[in-house]
């Protein structure tokens, strides 16, 4: 799919939006406008729609329930994707992915895509967001135009409860304001793996899931509660999952693979201004969230909720086909039926066949409308599968916490490449092998990547993982037999070229690494790995100039951490260059404070750069319990006689009463000490 013909599908989507009610009645006119409300929204994450409400069977939600119970339940609403943060990046700009590009997690929102939060802050709201799981950390886009963005999570920790984000969003209620409020709040809880709080874990013993359900709705009664009554003004509320949970319908144990009821069928109820109870049954998309939103505000919001509309609901699932190079996946509802394209056609009839067990398309014509949407539906760039430049270590071993592990290696796309839905029987294998990948288990995840590509023998990111396992177990010429069989599956792949460069990287043969990496950066000048394993090569090499110039790219893209600044102002120590040297120093030290260990080597530095004042300080900061602390009293001697401190040779005594065999020596050669009284 061109890029082009992205870009047009992007101003497709507003287009359409716009016509939602354009092309239909407006809300009321109003001779007054009346007091904007605070809004509150809730997302429940994971959470089927026959998991929550009145009609929920085995499973209790009194806050849901009464929520229902005074405001609008839309029956047959959709998430726009069924994982998290695209599903929320619908929510939060109003289009589909293909036009604000985010389909799968880990991945980042484009600046140029306004979010909910932007449009409010201009319009004079307080914005606020308090969101549970590391997947909508602030660092993937959501957080622009929140004035707080609460992201916190336990220490180690990529998730945090409902209990504890609701805390902390009742904190924020507490706080005084004179303008309307819209507060996000996001509980992760049912997500896998299920491991509710008591006393829920020990009601929902046998269905694990659903006491997650029961454990956040108690949370969402004790927020609700607590806004309507601290907000003075008139509240609105919406309440809607971001997408649900397989639990084996259809082969699917978890979410993301599959666009089966399942997954995409989600709770959605309003209440507040111009909002009348009762059930909806016309298929929505959890897309026009956005614009809800922006009508409650008073903001022009053609796609609102709180206005009727006959378009055609979309969603996608690419994570298979930017992940194992399988079939694209689009899904359109058109009244009571819904369709599947991914390689061939899926209809059902939701109505009468709420399971989807009996596929109808070959008795059936779709509207015209609907098979257009599907058709013109644009699948990403295979390039998107690729992990974004700048995600560090830590932030791929939070998301492989939480269940999510991309390769992050463009697929090859093939046009008899396999429907997801009949490649069911490896889908539990897929995620048991990444797991154990992700946590550095090599030696048991390979017999499970050898049955994977039994199945599947041009998934190319298995291919690579089973390589990179076989490297790091030392396995050199199993690894080079799989490297060897990527390259057959994608030769111009500069994904396989980053692989195999690593591989030599890592070994005795580390020289064949360069040219590789070489061309990799060249290619791509923002490839974090590559451009990682080339700058510690150069180091090997000697060239150390090359060294610190690839560091200040890699830092450029990315945060570097405390540990790595040292070591990164010790290399450009070595090399002679203090004031790159100097930079690294400080920023470590200001992130560490007290914990900062190298006071010596910047004293030492600014010394060699004339910067006596600031070498004074740094030398002063030595402990004498550092066991270079000789070192700093001899460096220390030497400033104070090029300040011409009165103590100097108080200084230049103790330095010699405190010297070791090193700086015995030194002192005794030292001519700025010549002359000096002890």
């Amino acid at each position: 799919m061109t890029l082009r013909r992205s870009i047009l599908f992007a101003a497709l989507a507003a287009t359409v939006a716009t016509c939602g009610s354009a092309c239909g009645s407006g809300p009321p006119t109003r001779s007054a406008a009346p007091a904007r409300p605070s809004i509150l929204l809730v997302t429940l994450d994971t959470t089927r729609f026959d998991s929550i409400g009145p009609d929920a069977t085995g499973v209790e939600t009194p806050a849901f329930n009464s929520l229902v119970a005074r405001g609008a339940r839309f029956t047959q609403a959709y998430a726009a994707v069924p994982e998290t943060l695209p599903s929320h990046s619908s929510m939060m700009t109003g289009l589909y992915p293909a036009g604000h590009g985010v389909h799968e997690n880990a991945r980042y929102l484009p600046a140029d895509r306004p979010v909910l939060a932007e449009r409010l802050h201009a319009a004079g709201y307080r914005t606020a967001a308090f969101v549970s799981a590391f997947v909508l950390a602030k660092r993937f886009g959501l957080a622009r135009g929140f004035d707080r963005y609460d992201d916190e999570t336990p220490p180690g920790e990529a998730e945090r409860s409902s209990k504890a984000t609701t805390d902390a969003a009742l904190a924020e209620l507490a706080q005084p304001r004179s303008v309307p409020l819209f507060l996000w709040v996001h509980y992760y809880d049912p997500h896998y793996p299920y491991a509710p709080p008591e006393p829920y874990r020990t009601r929902y013993a046998a269905k694990p899931y659903l006491g997650e359900i029961a454990a956040m709705d108690e949370q969402l009664g004790r927020l609700v509660n607590v806004f309507e009554h601290a907000e003075s003004g008139p509240t609105a509320i919406i309440v809607v999952a971001d997408h649900g949970e397989g639990l084996g319908d259809h082969g699917e144990a978890q979410h993301g693979t599959l666009l089966y009821q399942s997954t995409v069928h989600v709770p959605l109820v309003l209440v507040g201004p111009r909002v009348s109870p009762g059930a909806i049954d016309t298929p929505v998309s959890t897309r026009r969230v956005f614009d809800t939103i922006l009508d409650w505000a008073g903001q022009r919001a053609p796609n609102s909720l709180l206005a009727p509309s006959t378009d055609v609901v979309l969603a996608e699932a690419m994570k298979p086909f930017l992940e194992y190079g399988w079939q694209p996946q689009v899904m359109s509802v058109d009244g009571r039926r819904k369709a599947i394209l991914t390689g061939t056609m899926e209809v059902y009839d939701l109505a009468a066949d709420p399971g989807e067990t009996r596929d109808v398309h070959a008795d059936v014509a779709l509207a015209p409308a609907a098979r257009s949407a599907l058709e013109s539906y644009p699948a990403p760039l295979p390039e998107a599968a690729r992990l974004p430049a700048n995600l560090t270590d830590e932030a791929r071993q939070k998301l492989a916490t939480l269940g999510y592990i991309g390769g992050g290696a463009a697929p090859v796309v093939r046009k008899d490449a396999p429907r997801p839905v009949d490649m069911r029987a490896i889908f539990g294998l897929l995620d048991q092998a990444s797991g154990l990948f992700a946590e550095g288990k090599y030696a048991q995840a390979l017999p499970l990547f050898d049955k994977i590509l039994a199945a599947d023998p041009h998934n190319l990111g298995v291919t690579l993982q089973e390589a990179s396992a076989c490297s790091a177990l030392g396995q050199d010429a199993r690894a080079l037999a799989m490297f060897q069989k990527a390259a057959e599956l994608a030769p111009d792949s500069p994904d396989v070229r980053t692989y195999l460069a690593l591989h030599y990287a890592r070994g005795k043969d580390w020289e064949r690494a360069v040219p590789l990496l070489e061309q990799v950066v060249a290619e791509s000048p923002d490839r974090l790995p590559a451009l990682e394993a080339l700058a510690a090569l150069r180091v090997k090499q000697n060239r150390l100039d090359d060294a610190i110039a690839l560091r200040q790219k890699i830092y450029s893209v990315r945060d570097a951490t405390p540990a790595e600044l040292v070591d990164f102002g010790e290399l450009a120590m070595g090399a002679g260059r203090t004031p790159v040297a100097i930079a690294a120093f400080e920023q470590a030290r200001a992130v560490q404070g007290a914990a900062f260990a190298h006071d010596l080597e910047l004293g030492v530095l600014y010394l060699a750069n004339r910067q006596f004042d600031q070498a004074r300080t740094a030398l002063d900061r030595v402990p004498a319990s550092d066991p270079n602390y000789p070192m700093a009293l001899f460096k220390r001697a030497q400033v104070s006689v090029l300040l011409h401190e009165p103590d100097a040779p108080a200084r230049i005594a103790l330095a010699k009463q405190k010297a070791d065999a090193t700086t015995r020596e030194l002192i005794a050669r030292e001519q700025l000490f010549k002359g000096k009284n002890d």
